[in-house]
């Protein structure tokens, strides 16, 4: 009888292990959420959508340990996520860090609608997006949709901001 060799952990599967510790914990957190008293009656509550995203990931991470290519470590291999990891896009990662940075400092002064809008848009645009239809089709109606499902069906509070505030 021939066993069979046990997979080998390659870069897939150790990011999607360290994802499901993140989304276990996340899901432990999220039973530590308060209800108001009556919530436990309601379909949606504070707790629905973090015990939802909390599926989504374990489910994702499994499907990454589990699909992943199993390869042999070798010299081979570290040199090929060398040669990966030097392709990365350092200029682009620093834009989007900058960019999130503004749009945390920008949501209190512009609110949900504007400031998420322009994150879309200068996003989309960093990542190469140049058609203008996209850019400003894809983020202003997208952000209006989702702010009109938040506040008017969920009752759910988003930031107006001081400049509408002033208004």
């Amino acid at each position: 009888m021939q066993s069979t060799p046990l997979p080998r952990l390659n870069r897939d599967r150790v990011s999607g292990l360290i994802f499901l510790l993140v989304c276990l914990i996340y899901g432990y957190q999220a039973t530590q959420i308060q209800l108001f008293p009556g919530d436990e009656y309601e379909a949606f509550t504070a707790r629905t959508l973090p015990y939802l995203l909390t599926a989504g990931g374990i489910i994702m991470s499994l499907l990454l340990i589990v699909m992943s290519p199993v390869t042999a470590s070798s010299t081979n291999a570290c040199a090929q996520q060398a040669a990966d990891e030097s392709s990365l896009d350092w200029r682009l990662l620093g834009a989007f860090v900058a960019l999130m940075t503004a749009y945390g400092i920008g949501l209190t002064w512009l609110g949900f609608v504007l400031a998420t809008s322009l994150f879309l848009l200068v996003g989309f645009w960093l990542l190469g997006e140049r058609r203008k239809a996209v850019l400003f089709g894809a983020s202003f109606p997208f952000v209006t949709v989702f702010w009109l499902l938040l506040t008017k069906v969920l009752d759910i509070y988003l930031e107006p901001g001081y400049l509408f505030l002033s208004l």
